[in-house]
């Protein structure tokens, strides 16, 4: 089986050292990260250009590692463009950017969240408890992108204060993932 390539997509205020995103670079040795020119004021439109100026350099397989608003700009981004080295995607913990209840107010630039299905295999992956969006939106998300839905539990926003090191959870599903694209 061929190895894709992935393109680790951080949130706001990028991924720290401890997030498992940061880890699984390391880990990974075919990963990119895209890297946003302002982590912590994001401006939708600039953020998804930049991302399809990293897609637009692809020549192999690739799956997008996406967590929280950086899953709103992989939907912004698939209503815009396309490209056939995408592959799949994993979207963890996307943040809910149409709430005012659950996300800060500098990223409602990204809203309203896409609802589109996505040409290429998914999974959302989602924690019970997470303060970024509710469980049952994030079930509704994954059945309007045509996405596998993973429930891991009370994981938090499964970033980094969840502690969660490489990870092992997130790349047996990065792994089933794969296996269902059939690379």
């Amino acid at each position: 089986m061929h190895k894709p390539n992935l393109v680790i997509l951080a949130g706001l205020g990028d991924s720290g050292e401890m997030h498992w995103q940061t880890h699984w670079q390391q880990l990974y040795p075919n990963t990119i990260k895209v890297i946003q020119e302002n982590w912590d004021l994001p401006q939708r439109e600039d953020w998804i250009q930049n991302l399809n100026n990293n897609i637009s350099k692809l020549k192999q397989p690739t799956i997008l590692v996406a967590h929280s608003l950086a899953v709103s700009l992989v939907m912004h981004w698939n209503t815009r463009y396309s490209n056939p080295f995408i592959v799949g995607a994993l979207l963890v913990a996307p943040a809910d950017v149409d709430s005012v209840i659950h996300t800060p107010d500098c990223i409602r630039n990204f809203a309203p969240m896409p609802m589109n299905k996505l040409p290429f295999p998914s999974v959302v992956v989602a924690s019970q408890n997470d303060p970024y969006a509710s469980f049952e939106r994030k079930k509704d998300f994954a059945l309007a992108w045509g996405s596998d839905f993973v429930d891991v539990g009370h994981k938090g926003h499964i970033n980094s204060e969840t502690n969660l090191g490489n990870w092992e959870e997130g790349q047996m599903i990065l792994q089933q993932l794969i296996e269902k694209i059939n690379l």
